[in-house]
Parts: C-alpha cells; sequence; structure tokens
C-alpha cells in the first residue's frame, strides 16, 4: 500500500475493513457520476462568456463563501497540514492557523480592488492600468507555473489515496487511478465552467467540515470533553513529550531554525491568498457589498475547520502513536485518516462504517475538487489573457471553445506528470506553489493594485524575478535533499539552508518590482501614475466596472 503522499505505507495500519472498502469504492464512484451530472446540469448553456468565467455572479454570499473556503482548503491542507499537526503538535496548530490568517489578509487587504479591477483573470486585474500582452503573457506563465506543482500533488494523491483506502498494490491499477480521475477533473473544468465548480466546491465543504466535526467531537468523546487530557495523551503518545507542545519540534529551536518558521509561516500567509484559484473567485461576486460578504462566510469557515484539524490531528497521534502514524507516512499525511479511523476502536459499527465512509468521501472529492479548480484557472488564463488577447474582438463562442481546449491542454501534462512523481515526497511541490504566489504574484499585485508609480516594467520584473528567484533557490532547500523526508532522501545538495525560499524571494519580489520602476524613468512613472488615477475609483473605491 501507498500512502497519499507517494510515500509506501505499512500494511496493516490501516484497519481498513472489507466492508469499509467496498463502501468507499461504491461513494467514490457515486460522488464522480453525481459531479460531472452536476457540471453539465449547471454549465452554461450558451456561449456567453460572463456565464462560463463567473456564473453571472449569480451565486448568493453564503454559495459563494463555501466556494471560496472549498477552494482554499485543499487535499494538501487537510492531509498535509494535519500531519504536521501529528507529527509536530504546536509548529503544526500554527501552520493550521497561518492559513486561515492568509484567507483573512486576502479579505481585509486585496478582495474588493481585485473584484473591481478584474473581470475573468488576474490578468485583468494587472492590465487595467498596466495593459499589454507581455503584461496578460506573463501573469498565465506565472498562474501556470505557481499552480501546476499543486495539481500535481492533488491528482497524485487521488491515485494514492484510493489505493491507501482501497488496499490495492498493483502499479497499473494506481496509475490508472491517476489517468481516470484525471480526466474526470478535465470534464469538470471544461463543462462545469465557474457555476459548475462553486457547486463541487460547495459540495466538498459541507462534506469535509461536517464529517471533521462529527469525528472530532467522537476524539473529545473519548477523552471525556477535556481537550487539556486529549493535548496531554498526544504529547505522551509522541515520543517528544512536552517538547510537543512548544514551538520548535518541526524547525528547531536554534536561531536559524526561528527564522526559518517565520519564513515559512510568512510564505504561508502570502502565497495562499494570492494563488490565482482563489482570486478568480473574487470575480463571481456581482458587487463589493457581495465579495465583502462572501469573504466574511469564507473566512468564518476556514476558521471554524482550524480547530477540527487541530483536533483530528492530536487524537491520531494520542489514539495511533506518532511511530505508527511516521511509519505509514514520513509526511504524515494519512494522519487525518488514521485518526479518524482510530477513535472507533476494534469493533465497528454500521454508523460509525458509514461516518469513516463520509470522511473518506469527503477527502477524495477535496481532490476532485481542488484540481478542477485549478484547471479552471489556468484554463481561463490560457484562452483569456493569451489567445483572446490577440485579437481585438473575439467571438465569445470561439473563446469559450478555446478555454475548453485550454483545460485539456492544461490537464493533459499534469496527468502525464503526476504518474510520474506519485512514489516521491511532493511536499517540495506544495512549497514550490505558495513560494511562487508570495513572491511573485502577491507583490505584482501590491503594487498594482495600490502604487500610483508602478510601471509596466516593474510589473514584469516583479513577476519574472520573483519567479526566477523562487525557481533558483528551491532545489538547494532541504525539502529536496539533505534529509529523510526530503524528495531525493539519498542525495545532498542542500546549499540554502531552509525550508521554503521566502525568506530570500518575498523580499526579491518586491524589490525587483521597485528597480524595475525606477529604471523606467521620471517621465514613465508619472505617466503611469496618471494612468492609475484614472482608474483608481475604480478599483478603491468599488465602482462599476466597465
Amino acid at each position: 500500500m501507498t500512502s497519499a503522499a507517494g510515500t509506501p505505507a505499512v500494511p496493516g495500519f490501516t484497519g481498513f475493513s472489507d466492508s469499509a472498502q467496498a463502501m468507499a469504492l461504491v461513494a467514490f464512484s457515486t460522488v464522480a457520476t453525481v459531479i460531472l451530472l452536476l457540471c453539465v446540469m449547471a454549465g452554461p448553456d450558451r456561449d456567453d462568456l460572463d456565464e462560463f468565467y463567473t456564473g453571472y455572479g449569480s451565486l448568493s454570499p453564503l454559495r459563494n463563501g463555501l466556494a471560496i473556503a472549498g477552494d482554499y482548503i485543499s487535499a494538501a491542507t487537510v492531509l498535509g497540514t494535519g500531519g504536521v499537526i501529528a507529527l509536530c503538535g504546536y509548529d503544526g496548530v500554527v501552520l493550521a492557523l497561518s492559513t486561515a490568517l492568509s484567507l483573512m489578509l486576502l479579505m481585509f487587504l486585496l478582495a474588493e480592488p481585485l473584484r473591481n479591477a478584474g473581470r475573468f483573470t488576474m490578468g485583468d486585474a494587472l492590465a487595467r492600468r498596466l495593459p499589454g500582452r507581455s503584461v496578460r503573457m506573463t501573469t498565465c506563465a506565472v498562474t501556470i507555473a505557481a499552480l501546476l506543482p499543486l495539481m500535481l500533488v492533488q491528482l497524485a494523491g487521488t491515485g494514492q489515496l484510493m489505493a491507501f483506502i482501497l488496499g490495492f498494490t498493483n502499479e497499473s491499477l494506481k496509475t490508472g487511478c491517476v489517468v481516470g480521475l484525471g480526466t474526470l477533473m478535465i470534464a469538470y473544468a471544461a463543462i462545469g465552467g465557474m457555476k459548475g465548480t462553486a457547486l463541487i466546491q460547495i459540495l466538498k465543504i459541507v462534506m469535509l467540515f461536517g464529517s471533521g466535526a462529527l469525528v472530532a467531537l467522537l476524539i473529545l468523546r473519548r477523552f471525556d470533553w477535556d481537550p487539556g487530557a486529549l493535548f496531554t495523551a498526544a504529547s505522551r503518545q509522541s515520543g517528544a513529550g512536552p517538547a510537543f507542545l512548544r514551538s520548535g519540534l518541526e524547525f528547531g529551536t536554534g536561531a536559524g531554525s526561528r527564522v526559518d518558521m517565520i519564513a515559512s509561516e510568512l510564505t504561508v500567509v502570502l502565497g495562499g491568498a494570492c494563488l490565482p484559484h482563489i482570486t478568480m473567485r473574487m470575480y463571481t461576486a456581482s458587487s463589493a457589498r457581495q465579495v465583502r460578504r462572501s469573504m466574511s462566510w469564507a473566512v468564518s469557515i476556514v476558521a471554524l475547520f482550524v480547530p477540527v484539524i487541530t483536533v483530528v490531528g492530536f487524537g491520531a497521534t494520542a489514539l495511533v502513536g506518532r511511530g505508527v502514524i511516521s511509519a505509514a507516512d514520513p509526511q504524515g499525511n494519512t494522519a487525518y485518516l488514521l485518526g479518524s479511523r482510530a477513535v472507533f476502536g476494534a469493533d465497528v459499527s454500521t454508523a460509525e462504517t458509514f461516518l469513516f465512509t463520509l470522511v473518506t468521501t469527503a477527502i477524495f472529492l477535496t481532490l476532485l475538487a481542488s484540481v478542477a479548480g485549478m484547471i479552471l484557472a489556468c484554463a481561463n488564463s490560457l484562452a483569456h489573457d493569451v489567445f483572446a488577447a490577440r485579437v481585438r474582438e473575439m467571438p465569445a463562442q470561439r473563446e469559450m471553445t478555446l478555454a475548453r481546449l485550454a483545460a485539456l491542454a492544461t490537464g493533459a501534462p499534469t496527468i502525464l506528470l503526476a504518474t510520474m512523481v506519485q512514489h516521491h515526497s511532493l511536499q517540495p511541490l506544495v512549497t514550490l506553489s505558495f513560494c511562487l504566489g508570495a513572491s511573485a504574484l502577491a507583490p505584482a499585485l501590491v503594487y498594482g493594485l495600490f502604487w500610483r508609480r508602478y510601471t509596466r516594467c516593474g510589473l514584469l520584473s516583479t513577476l519574472i524575478g520573483g519567479s526566477l528567484t523562487v525557481l533558483l533557490l528551491m532545489p538547494g532547500t532541504r525539502l529536496v535533499s539533505g534529509s529523510p523526508v526530503a524528495a531525493f532522501p539519498h542525495a545532498d545538495f542542500n546549499w540554502f539552508p531552509f525550508t521554503t525560499t521566502g525568506i530570500v524571494s518575498i523580499p526579491a519580489g518586491f524589490f525587483f518590482g521597485w528597480l524595475g520602476t525606477v529604471v523606467s524613468g521620471r517621465a514613465k512613472a508619472e505617466q503611469q501614475r496618471r494612468q492609475y488615477e484614472a482608474v483608481e475609483g475604480w478599483i478603491l473605491a468599488g465602482a462599476v466596472r466597465k
């Protein structure tokens, strides 16, 4: 068996019965079929770009907030963050809180200006005041570069999750799962458009939050509703003692380790808020007031999910033991599932089997929904920012056809790459996506939406310079080599002694933007200032988009 992260799992640790496996298989098949039907029914019934790209802004704030939260809480959040909580205790809780803080940053700083400046894509938002094909094409390239690693993680994790739950070990079956499910995800994005993927996200977040909350309550009941007793038991079973409940177990306690921890949390906060599949949901709101209400719902849901995943993570350690979790998967990506299974004990009733099936189906749906949303974001950017921008007025039918073909062009290579990387540690890919979001997209959005003198040269310098800095530094981090849990554990070319590139690449992204603006010259900066003032009311004051 293999874990959701593609690392060898130890037989017997899962304890999944034949009935649970059969029920899970039926549930997986049913969910995949129902989602496809939903996408067909909710997809645009005519060649209308606003309907395909934004769903006409027809979602209520609650439903749009659920969709935003669904896009934001990916499988990497549930499995990865849950694993860090189970293995590293306090440090994992800080990571979970950072994810919630990231969405709050988007809500208070960027959500309304993004909605006001953009129409369909991030390229629209940045080109509102800095028009040009170079801006759109570069934004599209960074969008794909930031989302491709995350898509690989989610898609590879889908096949590995099915292997882990259903108990099969044949490599061909695992690869077949990745290919088959990847094809479904392309269909979800191409057929359903924004409204179809929104329905998937809503269904996913309701199932994920509901099943997780039930498991968390069952875990607390096992410890007489005393969180202190749960934390104490987890500390005892962790093998680390009191250190499990203090900072330093993941990064260490030295000065350099503290810097690494701060840089990692900053990368999560800035990167998570600015990834394109999250920001595209801002354009589905029909007004500035609607986007505020939608973000309020999204932040509330994510904030409530943090204690759920915390209890499940600590419960996994307390009930199963840190040694069992790390043996099943060194990154702990199976901790959420193992904790959900362990809370039922040895004798599992039919109702408990059904609840566990609900948990596994929610994780499965999380993987499906995450990749479908990311494929849609990449396809929209390719069609709208690259192909449609080449002509003055492209017919709506042709652009929608291009968007659907772009979904295939994005998804097919992703499926191929996912089959190649599924047996490696995928944590570096998750980190790469967040680093690109924090180092290239975040500075570009902050400067582009708020700095009057920002020039096209500055924007291109931000996107290209920030991205190149991340790509140059990432191979030297400790997640790639130099440790047993690295992508290449038997090699050691770890020359950059940090977990993420953020300590260098985030300041570099802002610096390149400033430098590019300065070298553009005073006359160009003054011209850009006048252009920004012409659209400043639209961007900051919530005026009607034009």
